[in-house]
């Protein structure tokens, strides 16, 4: 076979990295790993943190989590008419998510970190701020 020193063969060709439209759709099946576990978990957690919202969605949590299996099991029936809106894929991830109470448990625990770092953040700046004003006037 004669082969042309510029033309690439076959077995050089990398496939490229599908985009997520050509991935295929998670099945409901497929559980979630550890590390989308996590990564659902820290994403959900920093925007509640960032909103404020802590304290009610950890009422929210704590109240409905004996029923967090049934909430998961409703996404499922309900996602035909979600997943158009906020992603199939989406649907799943919080279907498989809430399906385990101990994932509800890591959420709400891991709300509670980062409020907590937030309000040492913020106290510090206060501190600093009271600090350099009192060196300003004296």
């Amino acid at each position: 076979m004669l082969r042309w020193p510029w033309a690439k063969h076959n077995s050089e060709v990398k496939p490229a990295e599908p985009t997520p439209e050509e991935r295929p759709a998670r099945d409901w099946i497929d559980e979630l790993s550890d590390e989308e576990r996590d990564e659902v978990i820290e994403k959900v957690a920093k925007t509640v943190v960032k909103r404020g919202m802590e304290t009610p969605a950890i009422l929210f949590l704590e109240m409905h989590k004996p029923v967090s299996f049934f909430a998961s099991q409703s996404l499922v029936v309900v996602s035909p008419f979600a997943g158009p809106f906020i992603g199939m894929d989406n649907v799943q991830v919080a279907s498989k998510l809430m399906e385990k109470r101990e994932n509800v448990e890591r959420l709400i625990q891991r709300i509670e970190e980062l409020a907590v770092a937030r309000d040492i953040e913020l106290k510090a700046a206060k501190r600093r701020a009271r600090e350099e004003k009192a060196g300003e006037t004296s």
